[in-house]
Order: C-alpha cells, then sequence, then structure tokens
C-alpha cells in the first residue's frame, strides 16, 4: 500500500524525495473528494491516530490557506499551514503543506481520486523539497506511518457517513 518510491517500476526525478500512501475507500469519490475540502469534515479525521486539529482559519480555493493546529496525544501542539495549488474536483488536490506560510521546509502533496468499482482509490504522493528532508519526516516522524493511519482515520469517517446516510 505504502512505498516510499524506492522500487517504483516507473522511476522520476522526484522519486528520492517522495513518498506515496495509497488506500481504497469503501464509498463514492465524490464523497471521499468532499471529505477534502470542507472544513466540517476535515476537522473530524484529519491526521494520525490520536491527533485532533483547531482550525484557525480555513478557505478552499486556489491559492485558499488551511491555517491549523494539529494536537497530539502526548500534548504536543504542532502549527500547520495549507494551500491549495491547483483543485480538480473531484479527480485531483495539489497542495503545498508546511508549519507557516513562506516554510522553506514546506513539500507538496498530490491527491488523486480514481474511482474503483463502487470504491474510490486515493494515493498520496508527497514531494519534499530534498532527500534530507523526505528520510527526516520517514524516519523521525514516521510519515509513511502517519500518512496510512491519516487515510484509515478518512476511511473510518467516510464509512460511517455513508452508513449513516443510509440509515437516514
Amino acid at each position: 500500500m505504502s512505498e516510499t518510491g524506492r522500487g517504483a517500476s516507473a522511476r522520476s526525478a522526484t522519486e528520492d524525495r517522495e513518498t506515496v500512501v495509497s488506500r481504497v475507500i469503501d464509498a463514492p469519490r465524490e464523497l471521499v473528494f468532499e471529505a477534502f475540502t470542507e472544513v466540517r469534515h476535515l476537522s473530524r479525521w484529519w491526521g494520525p491516530t490520536g491527533f485532533t486539529t483547531t482550525t484557525r482559519s480555513f478557505e478552499f480555493r486556489v491559492g485558499g490557506e488551511w491555517d491549523f493546529v494539529m494536537h497530539g496525544p502526548d500534548g504536543t501542539d504542532y502549527p500547520e499551514w495549507i494551500t491549495w495549488t491547483e483543485i480538480v474536483p473531484p479527480e485531483e488536490i495539489t497542495l503545498l503543506h508546511g508549519e507557516y506560510r513562506g516554510d522553506p521546509n514546506a513539500f507538496e502533496s498530490v491527491l488523486t481520486f480514481v474511482p474503483d468499482g463502487a470504491a474510490t482509490r486515493i494515493e498520496m504522493r508527497t514531494v519534499f523539497p530534498t532527500k534530507e528532508l523526505r528520510d527526516e519526516a520517514v524516519e523521525t516522524y514516521h510519515a509513511i506511518e502517519g500518512g496510512r493511519q491519516t487515510l484509515g482515520n478518512l476511511a473510518a469517517y467516510v464509512t460511517e457517513t455513508v452508513r449513516r446516510g443510509a440509515e437516514d
């Protein structure tokens, strides 16, 4: 499901600076995409297991920003900032993610939403400015596992939303 770019069949110019995490979610693409684009959804599932978020501002549009704090299970707060650079509903979102606007260590993520029968395959490809920053994210901050957990939280949230919708 996840890889760090090593061993991928198609080599790219950013291979040594990227991570890829994917998951199939048992929900329609439009609903999965919506969960990424509305703060009322994002604030309920974003982040690795045990993390919560507090949104300071949110404006989903190209050039818009999401300024928020992730609260770790140990009580540590992590300032976060995202700006969207491309939005193709309901197929793809490209964003720049750092700790603050202008962060030189900000990384780019491309999220693709592909129908997989009645489900959706989501892929999150992240490219870091340097190989060293990628390695630090993977080895120190467990970016691959965190990405898996984040997509797992999304899957749980979206499938619960679908289930509740079927009951209404």
